[in-house]
C-alpha cells in the first residue's frame, strides 16, 4: 500500500491507482488479489473467515460526492477494488468505464433495466401514522426499480465486473482467455433473479440451487434467462438450509461463488456498498443526515455491505458519524439476534470477570449505550476477538424450517453475522425481531409512499421502524432511514 495519496483527478478518479490489500478478517490471512479468484479464506477452522478488502482512504483522498454520473458503478468505480486492479494492469480509465457501461447495456437488454440511481425518498404516510415530530423524518431509499428489482443486483454487477476484468488482464498478458468455470448461488428468490440476470448479460453458465417449494413463477424465469436449476429438498438429520448446503458443494467442485453471502465471496460486498455510497451523496445534496438506519437482514450482505459503505465514505471526509444501525428479522427466524445477545452477555462476563460494573441483565437498553460509549474498552475488545475466532459460538443453523411473509429474510444463517453485529454494539443498535401484522402492515404502507409494489422482504425495514417506535426505542424527533430494495 502507498504511503501517500496520489493526486486526484479532475475525473474523480486518482492519477495512480492504489493497491488494494484483501485480508481474511477471521485469521488475519492475506488473500491474492481479486484477479486471482482468491474470494473466500481457504482455512476451514471455527474462525470466522471472512474476506475483506481495504483501499488506503483518508479525507480527501477523493473528492465527496464525486462527480454526478447517471451510472452508480462509473460514479464509484474509484472505490472499486477492479478498477484498481484494472488500472495499475496497464487498462486505462476509459476502457474500463467502456466494459462497466457494454455490460450495464447487457443487462438491460435481458431485464429491461439497467443500472441508474435510486431515489431518496419521505415515507410520508408512515410519518403521519407514527405522529413523527416536525423535526424527525423516514427516509426510504427505494431500490426496487434498478435491474432485477432488488439491491442484490448490485453485489453481482460487481463482482462480474471483476470476473471480466479479470478476463482482460490476462489478454493483456498475451494468455489465452482462461475456461469460464460455471457460477453458482443458493436461492429461491431476489438473488437468484440478479445473478441470472447478470450471468445472462455476460454470458456465463449458472447454476441455481432452489428450494423444491420455489416459486413457479420465479423458476420459469430462471429458465428463461438460461440458468441451470438444482431443487434441495431437506434431508433428515441434515443442519442448516439444503440449497447453501449444496451450494457449498458446487464450490469445492471448481464452480465460483457467484452469491451475496460475504462469507462465501468478500467481494460481493462491495457491488452492494454502491447503494450505501449513493445513499451517502443524497443525503449531504440534501444537506441532511440520519439517527437511524433499520435495515432487513437474512444473510447479512445488504447491512454489511451498507456498513462497509458508511465507513468509507466516513473516511474520506463525507459522512460526520455513522447513523444507529437496527436490522430486523422475523419470528419466523432471528439468529442474528441470537448472536448479538450472546456477544452482549459475553461482554458482561468480561466486565464481571475483571471486577468491573456492568448494567444488569435485566438493563438492555442501558448495556447498548454502555457499550456503544465504551468501544475501546479491554472486555470489548476482547469479545471481539472472540468473535472473530470461534463463529460457532455466536452463530450456528436455525433448529426449524422458518416461514414469514417476508421470505427472503428467513436465511437460516445471517453469513455475515459479525460485521453486522460489530456495527449494531458500536451504534447502539440492535437486532430487532418483529411480528407478521407488522411486516404486512409496513408493505402496504411502503408501497403507498413509494408509488411502487414493494415486497414484503423488501419493506421490512419500515415493520422494524414501527416496532422500534412502539417500544420506545427510537423517538419521534429522529431522523430515520430505511432501504426499500424489492420490487413486488
Amino acid at each position: 500500500m502507498p504511503a501517500t495519496v496520489a493526486p486526484v483527478a479532475t475525473a474523480g478518479v486518482p492519477t495512480q491507482p492504489w493497491q488494494p490489500v484483501y485480508r481474511c478478517a477471521g485469521c488475519g490471512a492475506l488473500a491474492a488479489a481479486a484477479v486471482g479468484m482468491a474470494f473466500r479464506c481457504p482455512s476451514s477452522d471455527g474462525a470466522d473467515h471472512l474476506t475483506t478488502r481495504t483501499l488506503p482512504l483518508t479525507a480527501g483522498a477523493l473528492p465527496w460526492p464525486p462527480p454526478a454520473e447517471p451510472q452508480p458503478f462509473v460514479r464509484f468505480r474509484a472505490l472499486s477494488s477492479a478498477w484498481h486492479e484494472s488500472a495499475r494492469a496497464g487498462m486505462g480509465d476509459a476502457e474500463f468505464v467502456e466494459l462497466i457501461e457494454d455490460l450495464d447495456a447487457a443487462v438491460e437488454r435481458a431485464d429491461g433495466a439497467g443500472f441508474r440511481a435510486t431515489p431518496l425518498i419521505r415515507l410520508a404516510q408512515a410519518e403521519s401514522d407514527l405522529g413523527v415530530a416536525p423535526e424527525g423524518r423516514i427516509f426510504a431509499k427505494v431500490d426496487a426499480r434498478n435491474a432485477g428489482g432488488s439491491h442484490k443486483t448490485r453485489h453481482l454487477f460487481g463482482l462480474m465486473t471483476h470476473l471480466l476484468v479479470r478476463e482482460r488482464i490476462v489478454e493483456r498478458q498475451g494468455l489465452p482467455r482462461p475456461q469460464r468455470p460455471p457460477l453458482a448461488i443458493a436461492s429461491c428468490g431476489n438473488a437468484a433473479l440478479a445473478a441470472a440476470v447478470v450471468a445472462k448479460a455476460a454470458r456465463w453458465p449458472l447454476s441455481v440451487y432452489v428450494p423444491p417449494h420455489a416459486d413457479d413463477r420465479i423458476l420459469t424465469r430462471l429458465a428463461e434467462l438460461g440458468a441451470t436449476l438444482h431443487a434441495c429438498p431437506r434431508v433428515p438429520g441434515e443442519v442448516g438450509d439444503p440449497c447453501y448446503l449444496r451450494f457449498r458443494e458446487a464450490i469445492g467442485a471448481g464452480a465460483l461463488p457467484f452469491c451475496c453471502q460475504g462469507t462465501d465471496n468478500g467481494l460481493t460486498i462491495e457491488g452492494g456498498a454502491t447503494l450505501a455510497w449513493e445513499l451517502a451523496c443524497q443525503l449531504k445534496e440534501a444537506a441532511t443526515s440520519l439517527d437511524d438506519l433499520v435495515i432487513q437482514v437474512g444473510g447479512g450482505a445488504l447491512l454489511s455491505a451498507t456498513v462497509q459503505g458508511l465507513r468509507e465514505v466516513q473516511a474520506l471526509g463525507g459522512l460526520p458519524r455513522l447513523p444507529r444501525f437496527w436490522a430486523v428479522q422475523t419470528t419466523g427466524a432471528w439468529p442474528l439476534r441470537r448472536a448479538w445477545q450472546q456477544a452482549l452477555d459475553d461482554i458482561a462476563e468480561a466486565r464481571a470477570a475483571a471486577g468491573l460494573p456492568f448494567p444488569g441483565v435485566e438493563e438492555t437498553s442501558a448495556r447498548m449505550r454502555w457499550v456503544a460509549d465504551h468501544w475501546d474498552d479491554a472486555a470489548v475488545d476482547s469479545v471481539r476477538a472472540g468473535m472473530r475466532a470461534d463463529r460457532r459460538r455466536y452463530m450456528w443453523p436455525w433448529e426449524t424450517e422458518p416461514h414469514s411473509v417476508a421470505e427472503g429474510i428467513l436465511d437460516d444463517e445471517t453469513y455475515d453475522w459479525r460485521v453486522c453485529v460489530e456495527a449494531m454494539l458500536e451504534t447502539g443498535g440492535a437486532p430487532v425481531v418483529v411480528e407478521e401484522r407488522l411486516l404486512i402492515a409496513a408493505n402496504e404502507t411502503a408501497s403507498r409512499d413509494a408509488g411502487t409494489p414493494i415486497s414484503a422482504t423488501g419493506s421490512a425495514g419500515l415493520a422494524g421502524v414501527l416496532h422500534l417506535h412502539a417500544v420506545g426505542l427510537i423517538s419521534r424527533t429522529r431522523r430515520v432511514g430505511v432501504l426499500l430494495t424489492g420490487r413486488g
